[in-house]
């Protein structure tokens, strides 16, 4: 009969459900104040956040892994980062880079959850592959850019059938064009300078925008959002790499590689992923 897992006691995680109990109550606060306020929309949101709240939680159940304080805590930040600063009290509009920062920052946790899966799955003597440290890091770098990539394409497809300007506008004041070639060909015609724009609607109505330049519609975000997560994924498949070159002796990797839970407290304790001897990957 196999022997029930070994769970850490819970004084390990005092600090992690302080952060999620404060947070929480947060949360709730704000719904309260949005159903005063009739705004149904960021109800929905701060029911949202309190479900992905949960969710480290649920991994760590269903996989049998344990999810360093860390790395738990920064990810209950950026969900409430995200949702009810970002979203409901406007932080994307009101503090310059707070998209891009939470972008970077995305990058780097989705490279750390695809570099533990796979970590993951090396250990596991059910399946049957094993890649080496530098594998490791190309698949995690991959999938965080992945991760990035899909949701770019969830803004663009709510800025297409819902209008909800996901995909933050940047005002530029030149901009290269074939459409405005006058021989109908492939050569770009260049416009600099550009001050404003005069929008001229369908009854005729001409109204200036007054942004001081011209509306480019989402591209520049797009475009800086995939580079600041191509940024963070890099950073932390570098960590990855070495951490497991290393045989997981690295302290500031261990922060954000879940372990296996363990029968043997002092291994579920301090053990990493990756470890020696025969657990270790191999070059594939």
């Amino acid at each position: 009969m196999n022997k029930p897992h070994f769970f850490p006691p819970p004084q390990r995680k005092r600090l992690v459900a302080a952060v999620g109990l404060l947070l929480r109550i947060s949360v709730i606060l704000v719904m309260v104040a949005q159903i005063f306020n009739r705004n149904f929309e960021n109800v929905f949101l701060c029911v949202l956040t309190l479900v992905l709240f949960a969710v480290p939680t649920i991994l760590e159940r269903r996989l049998s892994i344990e999810l360093p304080g860390t790395l738990e805590i920064i990810v209950l930040l950026f969900i409430y980062a995200a949702e009810i600063l970002g979203e409901i009290q406007a932080f994307y509009v009101h503090i310059p880079n707070w998209d891009t920062m939470l972008h970077t920052m995305n990058g780097f946790l989705c490279a750390a959850i695809g570099f533990s899966l796979l970590d993951i799955l090396n250990r596991n003597e059910k399946v049957k592959f094993s890649l080496s440290p530098l594998y490791l890091a190309i698949v995690a770098f991959c999938f965080s850019m992945t991760v990035g990539v899909l949701w770019e394409f969830f803004e663009g497809t709510m800025d297409a059938f819902f209008h909800l300007d996901m995909q933050k506008d940047t005002i530029v004041n030149s901009i290269g064009t074939i459409l405005l070639d006058p021989t109908g060909g492939n050569h770009p015609v260049v416009i600099s300078g550009i001050t404003d724009v005069i929008v001229v609607q369908a009854d005729g109505t001409q109204t200036s925008l007054g942004l001081g330049g011209y509306l480019d519609i989402g591209l520049m975000d797009t475009m800086e959002d995939l580079f600041v997560n191509f940024i963070g994924a890099f950073v932390f498949s570098v960590i990855g790499y070495f951490y497991v070159r290393s045989r997981g002796q690295g302290r500031f990797a261990r922060r954000f590689i879940p372990i296996i839970r363990s029968e043997d407290p002092d291994e579920t304790a301090s053990g990493p992923l990756t470890g020696t001897g025969k657990d270790s990957p191999q070059k594939s």
